[in-house]
């Protein structure tokens, strides 16, 4: 069975309509951290299930709420979330993540290190300097991970 995993990040409060379109028909949604605001979760929640982690911009009690690590299992592969990689406090590999899910830089990045995909989908709020807005996807069928990123006409 195959399963498509959304992935978004540091929107600041910005829901695209385009990101909305990027992510139409994903199984599972994740937003990886500087989330802005519980309407832009709402907004996604209409499209999947979210699993969502606070950033270290997200304030209020609407943020506290949120946990700053999640975990999302999709097929047989487990997904690691945490909004800042420095904030990774574990190995990966030796924990059985076949994914490191993370947001912060708003620059989209994919490296598989020791057999872990670690992935930025970039950023989908305000643009930044002259970065992508962006998001991601992540295929997966059993316990192998494809990724894609999809790159928002803005």
């Amino acid at each position: 069975m195959q399963s498509t995993v959304g992935v978004i990040s540091d929107t600041h409060g910005l829901l695209r309509p385009e990101a909305v379109d990027a992510l139409a028909g994903v199984d599972f949604i994740i937003h990886a951290g500087d989330i802005g605001s519980p309407d832009v979760l709402d907004g996604l929640s209409q499209i999947g299930p979210v699993t969502a982690v606070r950033g270290n911009n997200d304030k209020g009690s609407w943020a506290q709420a949120l946990p700053i690590t999640e975990v999302l299992e999709v097929g047989a592969c487990l997904l690691y979330v945490v909004h800042e990689i420095q904030a990774l406090d574990l190995d990966p590999r030796a924990a059985g993540f076949q994914a490191v899910i993370t947001g912060h830089s708003h620059q989209p990045f994919a490296e598989v290190r020791d057999g872990v995909l670690f992935l930025n989908p970039g950023s989908a709020g305000p643009r930044r300097f002259k970065l992508p807005v962006a998001v991601a996807r992540i295929h997966v069928e059993g316990s192998t991970l494809r990724h894609e990123f999809v790159e928002l006409a803005v």
